[in-house]
């Protein structure tokens, strides 16, 4: 029997068992759909955090901290007898190879308006040195951002202008506003306030703001204003512009960086951010994909088990087929056939329904996290906004290897019944009731 002939006899097989093949093809179409939903959407989720980041975080930036990855806040967390101060940024500055070193002062505060109060970040920054360094997103939409700022002057985030994203202003430009902070010392709390005046809204900007950036819920006073705020010139982080972005700037800088502080600064670039960021998610696909790989492997045993129960159906009519003189590969091979089609429109039909699940768990986990972003009167911070803007990404090689993966589970596990079928006796077989 011919290939073409071997195939349209499986078709036929298929055809005449709908309800059977429907019910087998649904395990494939379960397994490759949590496969392609779940894949599909954490790639969308890492290409988004990537631009995201991108959009926060130059490639030819670096940034020192003494605390964790990005950078800590004075007074909280574990404490170190290591820190950088103010003084410091000026050593960092006259390292080779750097084009600008900018101190950053952050902390957790609240800032009060005539009837509304919101906790978010505050940031001490020089504007001009911040303004250079980040030159698309430390731009003002209201208002302006004053190369000699006076000491009460404040920029604002676009979140911070309109927390909950429904018109409901909280500050414009002009507005007096109080910030309040708590500082801590040795056991005991005080606090400091300081009325400001808002002078500049920057434009939304929806990046995260990674190691020190400008963020939709920033709130930036002038540097020496912070300063006096929090009683302390600890720094959070000193960001460095270089004056090239590639490998062997950045590792020179990094390691003299390094040996100004005797290893003991944290000194982070874009690219090991990225590195890292890969490596983690690249982990979780795997695990994902592993978790939903185990509902393809009992689709497979489904398979199995319905073409054993079909071979012991169709006995008489293998007996026949081999009464006709075929082969026992031929036998071998229409049963094969019946699982790779099988796998193939499962594995058709699952991309579809993966493609369609994604989208909704996207739009699930963007609801839920604008909800969050929104609730207690807080502004939505960069983290909301990127999980509310997450595309799932179907690749071709995604598509590729879903099908690929369900015609081969589908085809191992009807090796042993078309075994089984082909060796079936002729005499024996037409014996069959």
């Amino acid at each position: 029997m011919r290939s073409k002939d071997t195939l349209g006899y499986s078709v036929s097989a298929i055809r005449l068992r709908k309800l059977r093949s429907g019910l087998t093809t649904l395990g494939i179409v379960i397994g490759i759909a949590a496969i392609v939903a779940l894949l599909s959407f954490t790639q969308g989720f890492q290409v988004t955090m990537t631009a995201q980041f991108q959009e926060g975080f130059a490639t030819d930036t670096l940034v020192v901290s003494a605390g964790g990855a990005f950078g800590g806040f004075p007074g909280a967390g574990e404490e170190s007898d290591f820190a950088l101060y103010i003084n410091d940024t000026a050593d960092v500055q006259e390292i080779d190879g750097v084009d600008l070193a900018t101190s950053i002062i952050s902390g957790i505060g609240s800032i009060d308006s005539e009837d509304s109060h919101l906790d978010l970040s505050i940031s001490g920054v020089n504007y001009s040195e911040y303004s250079m360094l980040y030159s698309t997103s430390f731009v003002a939409n209201q208002g302006e951002i004053p190369a000699a700022p006076t000491n009460d002057n404040i920029v604002i985030g676009n979140s911070v202008h309109d927390p909950w994203g429904n018109g409901t202003i909280f500050a414009e430009v002009g507005d007096e506003l109080v910030i309040t902070i708590t500082i801590r010392d040795n056991g005991a709390t005080h606090e400091n306030n300081i009325t400001v005046t808002v002078v500049g809204i920057l434009g939304e900007i929806g990046s995260t703001s990674f190691g020190g950036g400008p963020s939709d819920s920033g709130v930036y006073l002038p540097l020496d204003t912070a300063a006096a705020l929090f009683e302390s010139e600890e720094l959070s982080s000193i960001v460095v512009q270089l004056v090239s972005d590639d490998e062997a700037t950045i590792d020179a800088v990094t390691l003299d960086i390094e040996a100004l502080f005797d290893n003991e600064a944290n000194v982070l670039s874009s690219t090991s951010v990225l590195e890292m960021m890969d490596t983690m998610l690249g982990t979780i696909e795997l695990l994902l994909a592993g978790i939903a790989g185990i509902s393809l492997l009992v689709a497979g045993i489904g398979i199995m088990n319905i073409m054993i129960v079909s071979l012991m159906e169709r006995t008489r009519e293998i007996g026949i087929l081999k009464a006709l003189g075929a082969k026992g590969r031929t036998v071998m091979g229409i049963f094969l056939s019946e699982a790779l089609l099988i796998g193939l429109i499962g594995g058709v039909i699952g991309i579809v329904a993966g493609a369609l699940l994604a989208n909704v768990f996207s739009g699930i986990f963007g609801g839920f996290a604008g909800g969050m972003g929104g609730a207690g009167g807080g502004p939505s911070s960069g983290l909301t906004a990127m999980f509310t803007t997450i595309t799932p990404v179907l690749t071709p090689e995604l598509m590729f290897w879903a099908i690929f993966y369900g015609v081969v589970v589908s085809v191992i596990f009807g090796l042993y019944p078309a075994y089984r079928a082909s060796k079936l006796d002729p005499v024996d077989a037409l014996r069959k009731e």
